[in-house]
């Protein structure tokens, strides 16, 4: 496993945002993390991503203890993440944005920089070459040289994950990725999705599109009030009856139920 998260609780006075949730992620594998709104699916992620300090449990990464690290530690560790508000440099280029990932494992000194030696220029070089790479890989149509600020919403999204991808990371979270991108975008994020696994990077993404979830998911971890309800495969999950009465409740008639089970396979929903 890259990821282990076990019995992870985080409160916030008396309540309980993530409450002894427990899910784990295989090199390689895609995970998808859904529920209602409210469920705790980004707390879970700010927990393990170093940005909330968890009040119980432990998150491994890689065989490692890294609960309530710092972030940049974590990220060092092999973790990169999007967000579901984008956080981009608006005032810096497009390209600039993705070498910003690259600081990771970029070798360079503060005596290099000041003095523009030929080890800081080759570093400024490979730093380039990388963020070409990766916005190559993530199929960007807009001016790289131009503000990011200045992009469509969707591509601005693909310079997110080009980002993410520059710190060469083993497991890259996703909060919800498809959120603001038209049908198009959402049959390309797929296929992108798809792409970063064959890299060998584990993928853990919250998501409300279920048509895209039921569709890359190979396993699919449901959560409510902070609790896991479900883990298992797409099909297994979609029928289970806790997973219908956490988005119904309880007093559900049949079709009721019928929508609820169309909506979590996705019907209607059609990807490329």
């Amino acid at each position: 496993m890259i990821l282990e998260v076990k019995d992870l609780r985080l409160a916030f006075g008396g309540v309980r945002a993530v409450d002894c949730l427990s899910f784990s992620v295989g090199v390689g594998e895609i995970v998808s993390v859904i529920g209602p709104n409210g469920a705790g699916k980004t707390s879970a992620f700010n927990c393990v991503s170093g940005f909330y300090q968890p009040t119980g449990g432990t998150v491994r990464l890689a065989g490692e203890d890294v609960t309530g690290r710092r972030p940049s530690a974590i990220a060092a560790r092999g973790l990169a993440r999007t967000f579901q508000n984008l956080r981009l440099f608006g005032e810096l280029s497009v390209l600039d944005n993705v070498r910003a990932g690259t600081h990771l494992w970029l070798k360079q000194r503060a005596v290099d920089a000041l003095l523009h030696t030929p080890r800081y220029r080759r570093s400024e070089r490979e730093a380039t070459d990388e963020a070409h790479k990766w916005l190559d890989f993530v199929e960007l149509r807009g001016d790289r040289a131009g503000l990011v600020r200045n992009l469509p919403y969707g591509e601005q999204r693909r310079v997110e994950i080009a980002r993410a991808l520059a710190r060469r990371p083993k497991l890259l979270l996703l909060d919800e990725p498809a959120a603001g991108l038209n049908h198009g975008e959402k049959a390309e994020l797929l296929t992108l999705i798809r792409r970063i696994r064959e890299l060998g990077v584990a993928i853990a993404l919250i998501e409300h599109d279920m048509g895209l979830v039921m569709e890359v998911s190979e396993r699919v971890v449901v959560l409510n009030f902070g609790k896991e309800i479900a883990d298992g495969r797409p099909d297994d999950v979609r029928r289970n009856p806790a997973v219908i009465e956490a988005y119904l409740g309880r007093d559900t008639d049949d079709d009721e139920v019928h929508a609820a089970r169309t909506e979590l396979a996705g019907e209607g929903t059609q990807h490329a």
